[in-house]
Parts: structure tokens; C-alpha cells; sequence
């Protein structure tokens, strides 16, 4: 642990020493007048670690500094990184950028992160929009053309998403008279102690076949044995390696829901189990399947799901950050195919740690299942 947070420290370190010297350094200012831009950098580097701590904090101001400031450093980060990539490149091929390119490159970056910052703070906070989505099924029993599942995905009700955030996600559910409400999992960030008010505008969820929920990753690192129950207590569905026969328009389907594929590394009882879940299920109805994470597909298509929902990535939440989420999961949002196997990838109702989205709008997913 220790070996690993003087690591980060390191990292952190020589990147903004980095951005102090490679942009404040080319902004054409005196030495006195670069004192407020290091001071902020000072700030910054002092604030990131905070932001890994943000859910243990106390003060809801600090947590908000300190998650902005991991996201603006992010991007400071990749433009500057950027910026120097192409200042040693010219000067490898033997072309050496002149003073004028030096300054105007090294205020660019500087106003491109405050714009950037700007829009993905609003992108972030505003309303998630409802993002309607037609899924074609071979597999669709003629009864469940149109079922409208409206999807709710990594809302992290925690350090800055709050009652009043979620309250204006549930009317908005309201007013679209879904059969079916999933939520599909990273619901919370923090304990039932500090948040048990924050997510209780859930119970006004109005769908006609209920509200159904599963585990995420972050539901374990606050106590997911505690939030199962108190989701229950507040009249949610939470589904752990389980199902239910559902009917709708008098024709039945299974919908199932497993817990987070990472689940059995906190609670081994939690198996994260899909042939487990459909385990005891009629044979010939069709079957529904939630599950956090895409990369439980696999498994999924072996235990005979017909469409998964998942979430987790975010869509990468911010760029460039959507170019590496497939480096752990096998998509990144969407629709996509696996065998007789379809999934649908939220890019998440909320955000998690810096209130930014950038290139990855938030979604309340609307879903109608159409055969064909």
C-alpha cells in the first residue's frame, strides 16, 4: 500500500512538474508574474490524492475541489503531454518551433482545458437526457415486441451527486411509462450511513412490472451486504444470481440479474453467476439478463441469455479516456453482438469521481425490445 500511494505520488509529481516547465515555463511571462499559474499548480497537486479519498470526506466543498481538480489535471495532463510530443518531434526531425509557436501552443493548451472543463462540468450536472434505443431480437417472442425497459446505470450517489440530482432522474422515468425499470448497478458511492437519505426519491420509481436492481463494483467497496438490504427496505428488486418469470401482454420472459463480476473477491457468496440465475427457469421463455459489467458476456451467452444489459464503463466518461476502456472490457457503449447473445452498454445515468463528461453523454436509456 505504502509502495503503491509513493508510486502515485511520483507520477503525480513529475507530471506537474512537467506541465510547470513545459507550459508555464513558454508562456512568455516574467518569473513574478508565473507565481499565481505555479501556486495553482501547487494547489492541484495537493488536491488530486484528495480526490481518490473524495466518498471518506466530510466536508462536501473539499470533495467537490478535489474531484474538479483531478479531472481539469487530466486534461491539463493530456494537452501538455500532447504539446510536447509535437515540440520533440520537430526538433528530432530538425525543425525547432520558434518562440512565437512556444507561447501562443502553451496559452492554447491553457484555454483549451478551461473550455473543456467548462463544457464537461455542464455536460456532467445537467439532467441526463433520455437516449431511446431499439433492439432487434430474433430470439423475441412476438408478445414482448415493445416491452420499454428504460435503463438506470453507475449513478453514484455519493461526495456530489445528491437527493436532489437523483429526483430529477426519477421524474424524468416517470414521464416515460417504462413496463420495466433496471438498474444496472454502481447505484451508490459511500456508506448506508452516510447516504441512506440521499437515495430514497428511488422509491418514487413508477414502472408496471417494478424496479429491479443489481450489484456493481462500487456497491463493494461501502458495504453491499448493508446496501442490498436497505434497497430492499425501500422497495427495490435486488436480484443476486437470481430471476423472476415476468409477463408481459400475457406472454412470459425471465429476467435475471447477477451480481458484479468482481463480487466474489468481497463476498464469496456473491458468485457472479449467470447459469446460476436462469438456474430452474422454464425452458422456451425468453430470457433477460443484468449484469454490471460487459465482460460477464461470455458467460451470459453460455447460460442462454438472449440480451444482456450492462454499464460500468461510462462510455469512457471523458476523452481521451474512451480509448482505454477496452483494454478491460470488450465494449466500450452501444449495442453489440455475441453469438446469439445481444448486450446494450450504458454510458451511465450519472458520472463517477470528477463531475465531468466530455465525448460521453450521460443517458436514461429508453429500450424497446422489437423483433426482428
Amino acid at each position: 500500500m505504502f509502495r503503491s500511494r509513493a508510486m502515485m505520488y511520483l507520477v503525480l509529481f513529475a507530471l506537474h512538474l512537467f506541465i510547470g516547465l513545459s507550459v508555464i515555463g513558454d508562456l512568455g511571462l516574467t518569473p513574478a508574474a508565473q507565481l499565481p499559474f505555479w501556486a495553482l499548480l501547487l494547489l492541484s497537486f495537493v488536491l488530486v490524492p484528495l480526490g481518490f479519498r473524495s466518498r471518506d470526506m466530510q466536508s462536501r466543498l473539499l470533495a467537490w475541489a478535489a474531484l474538479i481538480a483531478m479531472g481539469v489535471f487530466s486534461s491539463l495532463a493530456v494537452f501538455s503531454l500532447l504539446r510536447g510530443l509535437v515540440v520533440a518531434l520537430a526538433s528530432l526531425i530538425g525543425q525547432p518551433l520558434d518562440a512565437a509557436w512556444r507561447v501562443g501552443s502553451a496559452w492554447a493548451v491553457l484555454g483549451l482545458v478551461l473550455l473543456v472543463a467548462l463544457r464537461s462540468v455542464y455536460n456532467a450536472r445537467r439532467t441526463a437526457r433520455v437516449k431511446e434505443v431499439e433492439v432487434a431480437l430474433p430470439s423475441l417472442p412476438s408478445g414482448l415486441d415493445g416491452l420499454r425497459i428504460v435503463q438506470l446505470s453507475d449513478l453514484h450517489i455519493g461526495p456530489t451527486i445528491k437527493a436532489g440530482y437523483l429526483q430529477r432522474i426519477v421524474d424524468r422515468v416517470n414521464g416515460l411509462d417504462a413496463d420495466l425499470v433496471a438498474i444496472t448497478g454502481d447505484l451508490v458511492d459511500g456508506s448506508v450511513a452516510e447516504l441512506q437519505h440521499e437515495f430514497l426519491p428511488l422509491q418514487g420509481l413508477k414502472a408496471r412490472l417494478g424496479t429491479y436492481a443489481i450489484t456493481g463494483n462500487h456497491e463493494y467497496y461501502s458495504g453491499a451486504e448493508a446496501w442490498v438490504r436497505a434497497w430492499r427496505d425501500q422497495g427495490l428488486t435486488v436480484l443476486l444470481d437470481e430471476h423472476r418469470v415476468l409477463q408481459h401482454q400475457g406472454t412470459p420472459f425471465v429476467l435475471a440479474g447477477i451480481t458484479d463480476y468482481s463480487a466474489p473477491l468481497y463476498v464469496p457468496s456473491h458468485r457472479s453467476d449467470a447459469a446460476a440465475a436462469f438456474a430452474g427457469t422454464p425452458e422456451g421463455l425468453f430470457r433477460l439478463l443484468l449484469a454490471h459489467q460487459p465482460r460477464s458476456a461470455p458467460k451470459a451467452e453460455a447460460a442462454g441469455a438472449d440480451l444482456q444489459l450492462s454499464g460500468h464503463t461510462h462510455g469512457g466518461q471523458f476523452w481521451p479516456w474512451m480509448h482505454f476502456v477496452r483494454l478491460q472490457q470488450p465494449w466500450v457503449a452501444g449495442i453489440h453482438r455475441l453469438g446469439r447473445l445481444t448486450v446494450y452498454i450504458s454510458r451511465g445515468t450519472g458520472y463517477w469521481g470528477p463531475p465531468l463528461r466530455f465525448g460521453a453523454p450521460s443517458e436514461i436509456t429508453l429500450i424497446r425490445l422489437r423483433r426482428g
